[in-house]
């Protein structure tokens, strides 16, 4: 999912900073189409063709597929393995109306016209061209369709009680992801980018996630601490001269110590684009 350039293949141009440990599928896998796209379910009905572009282990592609059936959902990915993981989902539910493959966003192997609904979740802040990405996007909707995209805004995150690590946190991911090619503050960008892509008819609207209860604050904190230390990110920032292991760590401590605050709150905002195709 990343763009290609005549002198570079697609890989060269950006890297998807979170990679697939198992602590981002922890997180992909809680998604679902009512708390990641309920911006999209009104625009949905039996019957529609579907494409979800970096669809990661399909929990939401697998609600789309229910929503539209006897419609076809067909989800793609730029990483082989974690298809895999979205067609066990899919087989786990019954659903005999989803089909996989692997695809590159700035050049999708689908001819013109040929989905009702093109939809991407936390895509557009990991490609390298995002302005490409929904031009293809627009390219394979058919006239009447939708492209609907979501992307978090980490400039916008935030957090109580207050903690300079999670401050250095968030300004270390910031120069990580840019690093590798990618937009973190995505949310707050569709809009131009849309239009950019072309599109003139958009609705533009906004939707956060809010992690508050004791097992919430656990469960998010956990993860982003075993992220910081142990997923393709950790890495990334490490090789990219970004922080040594033990500013790592330190980090990784702040997210447990903060998820054990009673009083502890995070909210995360995203913007969300419906582009209409005339």
């Amino acid at each position: 999912m990343t763009h290609a350039s005549e002198s570079s293949t697609p890989q060269e141009t950006a890297v998807y900073t979170h990679g697939h440990h198992e602590s981002v599928l922890r997180s992909h896998s809680w998604r679902t189409a009512a708390n990641s796209a309920a911006y999209l379910i009104p625009e949905l009905r039996p019957g529609l063709d579907v494409l979800d572009v970096g669809c990661g282990p399909g929990t939401i592609t697998a609600d789309l597929a229910a929503l539209v059936a006897p419609g076809r959902v067909t989800a793609v990915d730029a990483v082989r393995d974690v298809l895999d993981k979205a067609r066990a989902v899919a087989a786990e539910r019954g659903l005999e109306n989803v089909e996989f493959a692997v695809a590159d966003v700035h050049a999708l192997d689908f001819p013109d016209d040929s989905f009702d609904v093109v939809h991407a979740h936390q895509v557009l802040q990991h490609v390298g061209d995002p302005v490409r990405a929904l031009s293809e996007m627009r390219r394979v909707c058919r006239p009447g369709g939708v492209v609907a995209a979501r992307d978090s805004d980490y400039g916008g995150f935030t957090w109580y009680p207050e903690s300079q690590a999670l401050t250095a946190w968030q300004e270390l991911y910031h120069r990580v992801a840019r690093a590798n090619g990618g937009e973190p503050d995505a949310g707050r960008r569709l809009l131009s980018w849309a239009r950019r892509a072309g599109f003139t008819d958009i609705t533009t609207t906004a939707a956060t996630w809010c992690f508050a209860t004791a097992e919430e604050r656990a469960w998010w904190s956990g993860l982003w601490a075993d992220r910081t230390t142990e997923s393709v990110y950790a890495r990334l920032a490490v090789d990219g001269g970004h922080a040594g292991p033990e500013k790592l760590a330190e980090i990784a401590g702040a997210w447990r110590e903060w998820g054990r605050h009673e009083d502890a709150w995070y909210m995360v905002p995203h913007g969300e684009i419906l582009c209409r195709v005339s």
